[in-house]
């Protein structure tokens, strides 16, 4: 059995990747495996920065086993034109909806992904789709998507046709996004209770609403600077 690996050699560490692309490799196409294939696309994706056979790994896996990372991933390679695809928002929803429907680590995304499509209006000539927006965000809201919630609030805050207003629902999910840790999530609720904006004025409620707003900016900046440092 081999010894463990000197990651400061560069050749020693040059066998052990190129080993688990083999691996991966033979697990994807041998055995047929689709976490094996996402493996193989991460691989060729974040080692060898190959992304059009990331794509083709990805749209395989996608198309014949319905895995719901490689799904998702792929919806982004559609959104952006990755990997030599041709940049195609329709494609980019079924593997989002796939990825929703399956479940899995990156299905809440998804779901919040084709609220989005749903939402912006692009995919459907231009047309918005308010109620598909509403059932794809609450299905990433149940999951603790911050910003689904936050979406929903917006979408019962201003209403739309078909999804009439509703000061309870949107100060509801202003208050999980807020819990979430989403910043607008909390400044909402706090100008909601501040004005009194259809449910009962609390200037109590929205001082201290207002007040974690500001320290969720604070650490929001404070992680970027980090971020920076970081790199």
């Amino acid at each position: 059995m081999a010894g463990p690996v000197d990651f400061q050699n560069e050749e020693e560490v040059k066998v052990f990747l190129d080993n688990i692309g083999t691996e991966y490799s033979y697990q994807c196409h041998k055995e047929r495996d689709p976490d094996g294939c996402h493996r193989l696309a991460d691989y060729m994706e974040g080692i060898k920065k190959n992304f059009e056979a990331t794509a083709k790994i990805l749209k395989k896996n996608c198309d014949q086993f319905q895995h719901s990372e490689s799904c998702y991933k792929l919806g982004s390679y559609y959104i952006t034109g990755k990997g030599g695809l041709k940049q195609d928002l329709k494609a980019a929803y079924e593997c989002f909806l796939t990825s929703c429907s399956k479940g899995g680590k990156k299905s809440r995304d998804a779901c919040h992904n084709v609220g989005l499509l749903a939402h912006d209006g692009r995919l459907f000539d231009e047309k918005p789709d308010p109620l598909m927006a509403r059932d794809y965000y609450s299905k990433a809201c149940e999951g603790n998507f911050a910003a689904s919630c936050f979406n929903l609030s917006a979408l019962y805050l201003q209403g739309a046709q078909g999804l009439p207003k509703d000061m309870n629902q949107a100060l509801n999910y202003s208050l999980k996004a807020c819990d979430l840790g989403h910043m607008w999530g909390c400044a909402n609720a706090s100008r909601m209770y501040k004005l009194g904006d259809g449910i009962e004025k609390n200037d109590v409620k929205a001082e201290a609403l207002i007040n974690k707003a500001k320290v969720l900016k604070e650490e929001q900046q404070e992680a970027k600077v980090q971020l920076t440092f970081g790199d």
